[in-house]
């Protein structure tokens, strides 16, 4: 499914960010990638979101060689691929409903179908109680649980999550990380760049892990050199109890009960005519539109990165 062959990365600046790198990543499965700073993640998502073109090498994604992909053609492929940030990026004067719904909108679904898709992947978030709220009344868990929505919504065989856990608190990143694994055990290929220690050890995943631009192991977690960051504290009886009272916080948080359910039933049926708190449910499409280079919503998600590649990106 996804194939980085002899993979590397040189800037304009002389950073050499990857070196012969070569991954294969077969579909439904879930994998870390670790590394510190300037190891070489960012770079190597950048790839494979076609942001950036190696160097050298070729890269396979869903059966599309990215090197020879055309500009026009690179939104469609990332229709195909669903991507959480650390940074949310939702738009801020959007609902929770509109945020989800605006990636369907993007790429032409009709209205009838959004209805039907939308409250279900924000049901599935748990956020169905807060489909009516804007970014600046949810927390930053729940902001991430609409990303993770809007990366559902189209049915991605890829979902990238880049740092998704780096702004929320340890029990809202177990949350996420638990989502993301139900996500991946219903076959969806989850790749998943994190700093978070506890949480790789604590999920039990596939682990490539990057030191200066090059992948010096790839398998399970004892066979990183950072396997000793990533250690045991506590002994396994008291991880056990951690994990359970964990796995029982994030239950709390985001299954929804019946009445919220009804409730999102219910703001179906006036979606798009009632107002809310001051704020008024429609929204201007086509103006938000305007603002994107050719219409495509993910220039809209890339737009706030621009200002990482100053650096080489060789992150």
């Amino acid at each position: 499914m996804i194939d980085f062959i002899n993979v590397s990365k040189r800037y304009e600046n002389g950073t050499q960010a990857l070196k012969n790198v070569n991954i294969h990543i077969e579909q439904g499965e879930f994998v870390f990638v670790v590394g510190s700073s300037g190891a070489g993640k960012s770079t190597f998502l950048k790839i494979l979101m076609r942001e950036e073109v190696p160097s050298s090498g070729t890269v396979i994604v869903n059966g599309k060689t990215l090197n020879d992909l055309k500009k026009r053609e690179i939104p469609y492929f990332r229709r195909d691929l669903g991507i959480v940030f650390q940074d949310f990026r939702l738009i801020p004067n959007m609902t929770v409903y509109e945020n989800v719904a605006f990636a369907m909108r993007v790429i032409g679904a009709r209205e009838s179908e959004i209805r039907k898709k939308v409250p279900f992947v924000i049901t599935r978030v748990g956020l169905s109680n807060k489909a009516r709220c804007f970014p600046n009344e949810l927390s930053g868990g729940e902001q991430q649980r609409v990303a993770l929505a809007r990366a559902l919504v189209n049915e991605a065989k890829v979902i990238i999550a880049d740092e998704p856990t780096g702004n929320i608190d340890p029990t809202m990143a177990f949350e996420i990380v638990d989502l993301l694994k139900d996500i991946n055990e219903k076959g969806t290929t989850v790749i998943m760049v994190t700093h978070e220690h506890d949480l790789v050890r604590q999920f039990e995943k596939r682990v490539i892990t990057l030191d200066d631009g090059n992948v010096v192991s790839d398998g399970d977690l004892e066979s990183s050199p950072l396997a000793k960051k990533y250690a045991k504290t506590y002994t396994a009886k008291e991880e056990k109890k951690q994990l359970r009272r964990m796995r029982k916080k994030s239950a709390e948080a985001y299954y929804p009960d019946e009445d919220s359910v009804e409730d999102l039933s219910r703001f179906m049926e006036t979606m798009g005519e009632e107002k809310e708190s001051g704020h008024t449910n429609e929204i201007d499409v086509d103006e938000i539109y305007n603002n994107l280079e050719n219409n495509k919503y993910s220039v809209y998600l890339d737009d706030n990165t621009s200002s990482e590649n100053e650096d080489g990106g060789a992150e």
